[in-house]
């Protein structure tokens, strides 16, 4: 019998277990793996009231305390990474090598806050340049913006929870976590990490809970910062229940890679399969859409194919699997009944197809129509696409009628034609040599239309979790006022 995992809520300073719960099932194990305490409407007053009591407290932290905890979280986060791995395995499905990688990646995004804490500071402005401003200074600060609502995704919920609580932890911000239902126990425990590493408890609650609990605490007067990762429809509904406040929205795509003709086919395709069915294909920068020049289509399609058969399926907690499960049986069914519609449409199902249970063998979709929704909408599962295009130009316009505008990949050696997509893909990221799927956490990440508002990345979050305050000292000058 497996162990269900407890998570707790911690509101104002405290752990709650009791109450209404929600049980987490395993998609592979079919069982129970996690139950987390439901967020009851008294729990969201007294989080939100004691994030507003709490913020001055955390403002007051010297950003190189702010720093040092977040360095030794880390640490810890390394030297606990088994564990970390085997919850995202229970609770999601999740391959070991998956959850192994994405451990490496909450303890780099936890580095990099730290880093980034330790360089928060300000400019002094050149007003003596104008005629108005001499005689006088003026000097800016990043101030910390207030209390942050952190809302996270099941697709990876460690390492974007690092992101989003690390990065207003280190612009000096208390933050409310709302965690996907469906990995609560990996997001308490990274939050228990924190706060055994040093995090004062008034940095951070926790909150579980369905839709109504986010509505509300983003409706809340004492949130200043929405930082929310999830589906299109689901950050449509966080940005109309905020209103005026900051919101920052990390939605999703269905991005495209484009394979040139003076391509490595062999190189592109084994990338293609391996960053293609990570994770079940889901995440939003999961290679989706595959651009072929058709003198090169056949070969790269057989190629892929050949890949993607030689990928292990099965228990995510075997070392050996590539592709666990996807996060529920809907999920696999939807990417199945998409795939049948393809192949009714015209399109050559090369492998795959077919799921049992949430695990879906990953599915392969050669030269679908232009219109199929495997093209036009995010899968978000274990499905690439193979399409061949003619010219260059073509293939950009191609790519760029989609909804969506979050990462792309290119394979070519012509500098002429990355810059060329550089300049014209309507995508916040494109990656040369690579898939659509690849991602550094100290770089930064996001997209444009559907795809969301703002970029994740500890710099460019801190940016967002903090304000510019001026301080102006009138007949105080640095400068000459002659």
């Amino acid at each position: 019998m497996n162990t269900i995992h407890e998570a707790g809520s911690l509101v104002a300073g405290q752990w709650l277990t009791g109450g209404p719960h929600a049980d987490r099932i395993g998609p592979y194990l079919r069982e129970p793996v996690s139950r987390a305490r439901t967020a009851q409407d008294e729990d969201v007053t007294a989080a939100l009231a004691y994030a507003r009591r709490s913020a001055k407290r955390i403002a007051r932290l010297a950003p190189a305390t702010r720093a040092d905890v977040l360095e030794r979280a880390a640490a810890a986060v390394t030297a606990q990474g088994d564990r970390l791995a085997r919850l995202l395995a229970l609770e999601l499905g999740k391959p070991l090598k998956d959850g192994r990688g994405e451990v490496l990646r909450v303890a780099d995004t936890l580095a990099v806050a730290a880093a980034e804490a330790r360089m928060i500071g300000g400019e002094v402005l050149p007003v003596a340049g104008w005629g108005r401003g001499v005689g006088n200074t003026a000097i800016t600060q990043r101030a910390p913006a207030g209390p942050v609502l952190a809302i996270t995704p099941f697709n990876a919920p460690a390492n974007l929870l690092a992101h989003k609580l690390a990065a207003s932890f280190a612009a000096g911000n208390t933050t409310i976590v709302k965690p996907p239902p469906q990995a609560p126990a990996v997001s308490t425990a990274l939050v228990e990490l924190l706060l055994e590493a040093g995090m004062p408890v008034e940095a951070v609650q926790v909150l579980h809970g369905g839709g109504e609990v986010g509505a509300r605490l983003c409706a809340a007067p004492e949130i200043a910062v929405v930082s929310f990762t999830g589906g299109v429809p689901a950050g449509h509904a966080v940005a109309r229940a905020a209103g005026p406040k900051r919101v920052m929205l990390e939605l999703g795509g269905n991005a495209a890679t484009i394979v040139c003709e003076d391509a490595d086919i062999a190189r592109a395709a084994l990338a293609c399969a391996r960053t293609g069915y990570s994770n079940s294909g889901q995440s939003c920068i999961s290679v989706q859409r595959v651009y072929v020049h058709r003198s090169r289509f056949e070969e790269f399609a057989q190629e892929l194919t050949a890949h993607v058969k030689g990928l292990v399926v099965g228990d995510p907690l075997d070392p050996a699997t590539d592709v666990g499960s996807m996060v529920d049986d809907d999920a696999a069914e939807r990417v199945v009944r998409w795939t049948a519609e393809a192949a009714g449409q015209g399109a050559q199902v090369t492998a795959g197809g077919t799921r049992e249970g949430a695990v879906m063998a990953p599915t392969v979709v050669v030269a679908p129509p232009a219109e199929a929704r495997v093209v036009r909408e995010e899968v978000f599962g274990a499905l690439v696409a193979v399409l061949p295009y003619d010219g260059f130009d073509e293939v950009l316009e191609e790519c760029n009628r989609s909804s969506y505008g979050l990462q792309a990949g290119l394979f070519t050696h012509d500098v002429r034609r990355i810059v060329t997509a550089w300049r014209e893909l309507e995508v916040g990221g494109l990656i040369v040599n690579g898939s659509s799927n690849f991602r550094l956490d100290h770089v930064p990440f996001g997209g444009v239309k559907d795809s969301g508002i703002g970029r994740e990345s500890p710099r460019w979050m801190i940016e967002d979790f903090t304000v510019t305050k001026t301080l102006m000292l009138k007949g105080l000058t640095i400068w000459g006022d002659e």
